[in-house]
């Protein structure tokens, strides 16, 4: 949809405390998180016809935001195999 938001935490409610960690803890994932809600923001605004831009433009944004999300869902799903190996 047009001009839906797709940050981490309406994408992953489930994981929101493990998000925060991460953000906290891990400079990379930090820098990944905000790199993607950059974009996102990006893609909002284009969406909306505050920015213009072309098609393929667009679509390449919206790739390279899926692959941001996709590398930092592996990131969160790590962490949380690595906490619950701790906690036993």
């Amino acid at each position: 949809m047009l001009g839906e938001k797709h940050d981490l935490i309406h994408e992953l409610p489930e994981y929101r405390d493990e998000i925060h960690n991460l953000k906290m803890n891990n400079h990379r994932f930090a820098r990944l998180f905000s790199e993607y809600h950059e974009l996102d923001h990006e893609i909002i605004r284009i969406e909306g016809g505050a920015e213009a831009t072309s098609d393929d433009y667009l679509e390449g944004q919206k790739k390279r935001r899926l692959g941001l999300k996709d590398e930092l869902f592996t990131m969160i799903k790590a962490s949380e195999g690595s906490a619950a190996q701790a906690a036993h």
